[in-house]
């Protein structure tokens, strides 16, 4: 058994898969949940190891998925790169125009 914050943290993100199965599907797609959950748990107990915050990042889930979808390719050789689109240059803030750039 691990430490108890991971087993809560787990646990919570199980109970939140379970009520929002539709968002689930949109995550992992043909990747079994069993299999899902138990990636998420091992990877929970690897950051606390290294002393690192248990919670979960976006990145590591992606990978967790990726790992599972391609189980032939090491994930820790892909490189995950966040793309963020701007529909426009400045934002018109009561403080006047602000660039985004």
């Amino acid at each position: 058994m691990g430490n108890v914050d991971v087993e809560i943290y787990v646990s919570q993100l199980i109970n939140f898969f379970e009520n929002n199965p539709n968002d689930l599907m949109e995550l992992i797609g043909d990747v079994q949940k069993d299999e899902f959950y138990v990636k998420l748990r091992e990877r929970c107990e690897e950051n606390f190891e290294k002393g690192e915050e248990i919670t979960l990042t976006k990145t590591q889930i992606v990978e967790v998925v990726l790992e599972l979808k391609f189980k032939e390719l090491p994930v820790k050789d892909l490189k995950i790169d966040m793309v963020i689109e701007v529909d426009k240059l400045f934002e018109k803030t009561k403080f006047g125009l602000i660039g985004l750039n």
